[in-house]
């Protein structure tokens, strides 16, 4: 009987050894990869390059949602001049990283998006990064608020599977 338990502690204790979690070494690894993903995101906006950017996600139609501030849509509601058209309302999720960057190569101003306090999660097959993030429009900056994203790792390297932000749309106009 003692042979027969110290074998089943032996072979319990081998199988839990077999699944480990992912190493410092392996996160570490794929934190340097996503971070490599926000540089290329980044670049595809400044670039206006719609290829590059749409190949940072894993479909075209990943969650894709903002959630503006009372202010912001109280403002956009109030400039409104057609009765038709319709008001804005604290969340959106109609729009796509498609539609985003074709806007902005669309648009002959340069335009960028500048990150801080980034903070990547990763166990080494996904990642939540989550940072503050600065829109400008030339020189202008249009908008700003905390963005979140989600990634897979996949054969072909880190997609973005979905985007989340808040934004505080500026008060100010450009040409004011």
């Amino acid at each position: 009987m003692k042979i027969v338990f110290s074998f089943a502690v032996l072979t319990c204790s081998l199988l839990l050894s077999l699944h480990q979690p992912a190493s410092a070494e392996n996160t570490g690894v794929s934190e340097k990869q996503v971070g490599k993903i926000i540089g290329q995101f980044q670049d595809a906006i400044k670039n206006k390059d719609i290829a590059g950017f749409m190949g940072l996600f894993l479909r075209e139609d990943v969650t894709w949602t903002a959630a503006y501030t009372d202010a912001s849509v109280e403002r956009y509601n109030a400039s409104i001049k057609n009765t038709k058209e319709p008001l804005a309302t604290r969340v959106q999720a109609g729009g796509s990283p498609r539609k985003f960057i074709e806007s902005i190569a669309k648009n002959k101003a340069p335009q960028s998006e500048i990150f801080s306090n980034v903070r990547i999660d990763t166990d080494g097959d996904i990642a939540h990064v989550w940072f503050d993030y600065t829109f400008m429009v030339g020189t202008y900056k249009s908008a700003w608020g905390k963005e979140s994203w989600q990634l897979v790792r996949t054969e072909t390297g880190w997609k973005i599977s979905a985007v989340t932000w808040s934004s505080e749309e500026n008060p100010v106009q450009p040409d004011a």
